[in-house]
């Protein structure tokens, strides 16, 4: 059965009945954006599922259950945002920018608490530490993988990388920080010793998403060779690290940064494709679960609830769409 899409809708005034939400024939809500959407991330905040847009410099939260308000709309970046993500208990959000900066928000109280300025050209990822210390970690089009402590201004370390970095993540522990970017490989760098510790070699093209396992123990990283690549990043794990390979997803021309997400459990990965469809694949047999068509623009980002089996995908359409899966 086909996964249509709902009309272009300009305002949010209708309500989602998670009683009523079956499969994925139908996306249970579309949100139009007045431009191009990059990213978009969601959290569980107060029992809500938080919704968040990125166009040029404006990002936009939604209630998504019950009645689907718009009850934010911050500013601050002066160009496009090109990547955000939630502190793990989802009172803080980080944004990275091609205004070559990274700020840090209060979701509760929506106003900004840092804004941090060390990269000399675009901002291209932005993540938070699981666990330990308030860090964050940027990469941009400097060459440079910076780390930040939250409660200063400047940044506490720079690891300096040959080409434009275009994916960052920390491991579980916070001591290590991998890295992607258009030379191919993958680094993870150790963190005591401020180096590089070992490469990831296997992606034939540019590194465009990474995210880290639920338990730790793996990334995931996409990339233009379209194909979607788990890794061990466990100590002591064998040399040859990548351990599963997923096909099926597409990029193209636009060279747009297409990310990837796991499922909580850890049992599906997804990523966005140039195609115009969200993909799902599960991690053990490797198999595309999922294949949803609707949007009429490349998919960016795919997204899972951290409770609720729901996914949601942005596009260059302006759309997002919400659905559940089984």
């Amino acid at each position: 059965m086909k996964w249509s899409y709902t009309p272009e809708i300009k305002g949010v005034s209708f309500k989602v009945d998670l009683q009523e939400l079956v499969d994925l024939c139908l996306p249970s809500c579309s949100f139009l954006a007045t431009r191009e959407t990059f990213c978009v991330v969601n959290s569980i905040l107060k029992e809500r599922l938080l919704l968040l847009l990125a166009w040029t410099g404006k990002y936009v939260f939604w209630n998504v259950y019950g009645d689907c308000d718009n009850f934010g709309m911050l500013t601050g970046h002066t160009n496009a945002i090109t990547d955000m993500h939630f502190s793990t208990d989802g009172t803080v959000l980080y944004t990275a920018s091609a205004d070559k900066t990274v700020m840090c928000w209060d979701t509760t109280s929506g106003t900004r608490v840092k804004k941090l300025k060390g990269h000399s050209s675009f901002v291209n990822c932005v993540h938070s530490a699981r666990r330990g210390p308030s860090l964050v970690v940027s990469g941009g089009d400097d060459c440079t993988v910076l780390i930040w402590d939250v409660r200063k201004k400047r940044p506490a370390t720079t690891l300096q990388n040959t080409f434009q970095v275009t994916a960052v993540t920390f491991n579980d522990t916070s001591e290590q920080v991998i890295s992607g970017g258009i030379d191919n490989d993958m680094k993870v760098w150790d963190l005591r010793k401020n180096g590089l510790l070992y490469r990831m070699r296997g992606h034939n093209d540019t590194v465009t998403g990474l995210s880290l396992s639920p338990d730790g123990s793996y990334v995931l990283s996409n990339a233009m060779d379209n194909t979607v690549r788990i890794w061990d990043v466990r100590p002591f794990a064998p040399q040859e690290r990548c351990v599963k390979i997923f096909q099926g997803h597409q990029h193209n021309f636009e060279n747009i940064l297409l990310r990837c997400s796991w499922s909580p459990d850890g049992r599906r990965v997804a990523a966005g494709s140039s195609d115009r469809h969200a993909y799902i694949w599960d991690t053990t047999t490797r198999h595309i679960l999922y294949k949803l068509p609707g949007h009429n623009g490349s998919v960016n980002t795919v997204e899972f609830h951290p409770k609720e089996p729901i996914i949601m995908s942005v596009s260059n359409d302006k759309q997002i769409f919400i659905g559940e899966i089984e």
